[in-house]
């Protein structure tokens, strides 16, 4: 009975022994757990509270400026601009003299110019972003944004800069000469400053070359090589221009196209025939603006007035 009784209470200390480690194990567990549902807990209700801004339909969520910015932020960060620019406008219909309404306005702006996707796409959201740069400049002078604004502005200029050279070579490359003479001359006359204005030079020279205009092609790889001598193109104008050699007379006329084809993007139409312009004598000066030629009565049938960077 003794040894009995010796050995229940060596294994009654074996089973304490035993039991003790599994009870902190499972408080050690416990709080790990109410830790990680507290964690849990909290990042729903800050992700519920972020949600609500897009919730319900009260007086209080449209007209209040700091939920109104909020929402015009939420979708700028998840990329919808669209309705990024919706919310700003909004804002600033109700509080044109918040202290945020300037934020708003530059907002708008750099939406719109997130909205381009590229020079060879429309480039109305490009346009709508100078306009609504400009519109900040104007509403709110001497803002904190006023330099940024100018900074996108020449941003937006640029872009459309690339995208008429882009839409000219492409009206080149397919062969209607007359359609990317008017895009590079665009180039040259809005943009001469930018960096494409080498290459719309160059590519205008091209164009008068492929329609028989010698001299106007001369006189815009003359001016190639005087103004930009570094160019990428400038070795190439310099073989076409002793090519074509220097020009001469001081009148051009144009012949009709039997058939006009309608421009890829609706802007005119351009001669199917690229050599439509017969070089009777080219003005010295040609971009000086009309040229001076004999009456559209004096010719026959099958000539019309031509000007420098307009339709023929």
């Amino acid at each position: 009975m003794r040894r009995f009784g010796n050995n229940f209470r060596a294994v009654a200390g074996d089973g304490r022994r035993f039991i003790l480690p599994v009870i902190v194990l499972g408080l050690l567990m416990g709080c790990s757990s109410s830790h990680k549902s507290g964690d849990q807990a909290s990042k729903k209700a800050l992700s519920g509270t972020d949600e609500s801004i897009f919730l319900g339909d009260t007086i209080e969520k449209n007209y209040d400026p700091n939920v109104i910015m909020k929402r015009g932020e939420a979708f700028f960060e998840k990329e919808e601009y669209a309705e990024a620019i919706v919310e700003y406008n909004h804002f600033l219909d109700l509080h044109r003299s918040h202290q945020l309404a300037s934020y708003a306005a530059f907002r708008i702006g750099e939406s719109q110019m997130k909205r381009a996707k590229g020079i060879e796409r429309d480039p109305e959201p490009v346009q709508k972003a100078i306009e609504s740069f400009d519109r900040l400049r104007r509403d709110y002078p001497g803002s904190r944004y006023d330099g940024q604004a100018v900074q996108k502005v020449q941003e937006c200029h640029d872009l459309l800069a690339q995208m008429h050279l882009f839409v000219g070579q492409f009206y080149y490359r397919r062969g209607s000469y007359l359609a990317a003479a008017h895009r590079f001359e665009q180039i040259m006359q809005l943009y001469p400053d930018k960096s494409v204005a080498p290459d719309a030079l160059y590519f205008l020279a091209l164009s008068y070359h492929e329609m028989g205009a010698d001299d106007w092609a001369s006189d815009k790889l003359t001016l190639l090589a005087q103004k930009y001598p570094n160019a990428g193109h400038s070795r190439d104008g310099a073989k076409l221009l002793a090519k074509i050699g220097p020009s001469k007379s001081d009148t051009v006329v144009a012949k009709k196209p039997a058939s006009a084809s309608p421009s890829p993007d609706g802007t005119g139409s351009a001669a199917s025939d690229g050599s439509s312009i017969l070089a009777n004598g080219l003005s010295s000066s040609p971009s000086a603006g009309s040229v001076q030629i004999p009456s559209a009565s004096s010719l026959t049938g099958s000539f019309v007035n031509c000007r420098l960077g307009a339709w023929c």
